[in-house]
Order: C-alpha cells, then sequence, then structure tokens
C-alpha cells in the first residue's frame, strides 16, 4: 500500500511540474496566462525598464484593461541600445507625449499571435503593414522563419519570444525599440 501511495505523490508532484512547465518564463519568471500584461511584465528582469516607462507614461489602466493587446515588449537589452540619455529623456515628465507615442508604437489592438503575423505576412506577399495603437504603421516580415519588425526609422526589431499568452493579449518580446517618425 506504500508504494501506491509514493507512486500518487510522484504523479501528482510531475502533473504539477508539466504544468508550470507550459507557462512561458520571460526574463527568469513564469508568466500565467490568466494575468493581464502589466501583472505578468512587472515580474520579469528583462522587462524593468519597459515597465517604468508604461509607468512614467500613465499607461498601467490600459494595458491592465480588457484589451486585447498585442505587444511587442523590448527588452531591458533593447532600451540599452538606444543612444546615451534617450531613456532618461522619455522618463522626464515634460517628455511624456513622446514616451506614450514610442510605447503606443509598440501595441497593436488585437491578439496577433506568431501564427496571425506570418499569416498576414503571407497574404501581403512577404509584409504586413501593421497599424498600431498609436495610428502608425509598423512593417512586418520574416526572415529565416522569424518575425522582424522595421519601424518608421528605419530600425529593425526582432521577435525573439513569441505568444506569451496574457489574459488581455499576447506579449511578444523584442531584441530593439522601435520609432515612430
Amino acid at each position: 500500500m506504500r508504494n501506491w501511495k509514493a507512486v500518487s505523490v510522484i504523479t501528482l508532484a510531475a502533473a504539477s511540474l508539466a504544468t508550470a512547465a507550459r507557462n512561458p518564463m520571460v526574463g527568469g519568471q513564469e508568466m500565467f496566462p490568466t494575468r493581464d500584461i502589466v501583472d505578468n511584465a512587472v515580474n520579469s528582469a528583462d522587462h524593468t525598464t519597459l515597465v517604468a516607462a508604461v509607468k512614467a507614461a500613465g499607461l498601467v489602466d490600459t494595458l491592465k484593461g480588457p484589451g486585447p493587446f498585442t505587444v511587442f515588449a523590448p527588452t531591458n537589452a533593447a532600451f540599452s541600445k538606444l543612444p546615451a540619455g534617450t531613456v532618461e529623456t522619455l522618463l522626464k515628465p515634460e517628455n511624456k507625449e513622446m514616451l506614450t507615442r514610442t510605447l503606443t508604437y509598440h501595441v497593436l489592438a488585437g491578439r496577433w499571435s506568431a501564427n496571425d503575423l506570418k499569416k498576414q505576412i503571407k497574404a501581403g506577399g512577404g509584409k504586413a503593414e501593421l497599424k498600431t495603437v498609436n495610428g502608425a504603421t509598423l512593417t512586418a516580415m520574416l526572415h529565416d522563419g522569424v518575425i522582424v519588425l522595421h519601424d518608421a526609422r528605419g530600425g529593425m526589431a526582432t521577435v525573439t519570444q513569441s505568444n506569451v499568452f496574457q489574459s488581455n493579449g499576447v506579449i511578444h518580446v523584442i531584441d530593439s525599440v522601435v520609432l515612430p517618425e
């Protein structure tokens, strides 16, 4: 009888680990599909700059809202690629409008999975024009099967992790900050 109890405990533990493994890890933390974009992002060690920027722009309530939203989420390393002083300048209260315009350039209305984006790219003959919530356009293309975003200034960001589903949308981690005109 003891062996069955041990087997049951081991089976339960394995099932718990398997369930946990289904949730993607971002910035060293598990992302839960039952949490909203902000509640997950604040736990990612790779997105502290993005979270600070979202707070400074006053976008927390929006990104905690029902959405759905698709967020192309630049990592801290992506922000560090910007010219020295850029992030600090954007975070100043007097630059809130510019910060908001930049952040909302990283957001699409709707829940766009990587497969949805790839279908749009294919339908567009190799590129998809994506209307961001700030009204500007990002161009998505595929390079070696990976989604790459081209911004209005000629910059490029690669999706390094896709399909991090949230209760109110999806996050795609990107390696550069995309900039509107």
